[in-house]
């Protein structure tokens, strides 16, 4: 497939192709005879694997260490492992936030839901509810 292919495929840009690419997010491209791009299988495979890492957060530094090792063989299966392990307990944590967050605003979203139903505000007095340091915002 040409850059061009891909980049529709993945909705994104030929030039973070090349920025993926450059930076060592994915090995080298497979090229023809002209030396243009000619993703494989396994090049769309790299891609799809970028993409899905950089949309969980992880950082480009991380994802190029990780291409580095890999393209080192077997020897680095320990490392890569770890590097993984790492990076899901990042993500275990920001998932962690983003829960309790969820869970504020639920509630946020409950007390205005009452309120349109009665037409006045009136925040909850509950010690839990207190302790949160919730305001009327």
């Amino acid at each position: 497939m040409t850059i061009k292919e891909v980049s529709e495929l993945y909705n994104i840009t030929p030039d973070t192709l090349r920025y993926y690419e450059r930076v060592g997010m994915i090995p080298p491209v497979t090229r023809n005879a002209g030396g243009k791009r000619d993703y494989t299988e396994d090049d769309l495979g790299w891609v799809n694997l970028a993409l899905c890492m950089r949309s969980a957060g992880l950082p480009v530094e991380v994802m190029a260490e990780y291409v580095r090792l890999f393209r080192q063989g077997d020897s680095t299966i320990s490392e890569r492992r770890q590097l993984l392990i790492r990076q899901r307990e990042t993500l275990l944590e920001q998932k962690k936030q983003i829960d309790a967050t969820l869970e504020r605003l639920n509630g946020k979203i409950a007390v205005y839901e009452e309120a349109e139903k009665r037409g006045t505000m009136e925040w909850p007095h509950s010690a839990n509810y207190k302790s949160q340091g919730e305001q009327e915002l």
